[in-house]
């Protein structure tokens, strides 16, 4: 998923902006496309970025897609108890972003494969398509909501009598709605808090009702970050994820160094 804001808003300045692909792009602006790497230590282990913009052919659109790998060596390097943590991946996400220069609306696919199991399945994967837009900032404060649906497939599903599914499984849709905000301190540090509610809509009685915790079909979730940019190539950020259910000490925590190419 997006983790940063956008700073300034004006379409044809954006438009300049993007179609010069060889400038430096503003890091802090979500809508920004180029391409990039980034490494992150965290509670659960190292987490590794690759961000490539590509051309659309479309003089009016940018694109780019982002593969993250998450969690890997987290008996050694993270700092959670062995239930929280493997030494293998914990979990990968590839998103697809585009964005409309000349009215600031982006839409993105995301897939979000975890491989720790849930009270649903051993493996679970998300796939969603979202649309986002950037409204007018608010002095120091940007907002970009977003809406979204998407669809979840399990491995080895577990059903209502107890029994499991072997293999692949489609087990059902879920919608979402959210909204990234952006909180400009200095022209080198700023501040984002994105909350996101998620429901699940159809699918199995097993899936629809537990899908986000034993008895829970719906869930609000809320992500914290801190950014400094170090030069207009690189930035470190630290991010805190929790939810309802979690509390913000018990949640996902990292830092993470981002280098633009």
């Amino acid at each position: 998923m997006l983790k940063t804001l956008l700073s300034v808003s004006c379409a044809a300045l954006c438009t300049t902006a993007y179609a010069q692909q060889d400038d430096v792009q503003d890091m802090s602006d979500p809508l920004a496309i180029y391409t990039q790497v980034g490494v992150g230590s965290t509670d659960k282990g190292l987490n590794f970025k690759l961000g490539k913009a590509y051309d659309t052919g479309d003089n009016t659109t940018a694109a780019q897609f982002v593969v993250e790998a998450k969690g890997i060596l987290g008996d050694t390097l993270g700092w959670r108890s062995d239930s929280r943590t493997t030494q293998s991946l914990d979990s990968l996400r590839f998103r697809n972003f585009g964005v409309k220069l000349t009215n600031m609306r982006a839409t993105q696919i995301d897939v979000n494969y975890n491989f720790r199991g849930n009270l649903v399945a051993d493996e679970s994967a998300d796939i969603s398509y979202s649309m986002i837009q950037a409204l007018k900032p608010m002095g120091p404060v940007t907002l970009f909501p977003l809406a979204g649906v998407g669809t979840s497939i399990g491995k080895d599903e577990r059903q209502k009598d107890g029994s499991i599914d072997d293999g692949y499984s489609f087990m059902g849709t879920y919608g979402l709605i959210g909204m990234y905000s952006k909180i400009t301190i200095t022209d080198k540090i700023w501040l984002n808090y994105n909350p996101f509610w998620l429901t699940t809509f159809t699918g199995s009685s097993t899936y629809r009702d537990n899908y986000y915790g034993r008895d829970e079909s719906n869930i609000l979730t809320h992500e914290f970050s801190a950014s400094y940019q170090i030069n207009p190539r690189m930035n470190v950020r630290y991010f805190a994820n929790w939810n309802e259910n979690v509390d913000v000490f018990d949640g996902d925590h990292r830092i993470e160094f981002n280098y633009q190419l």
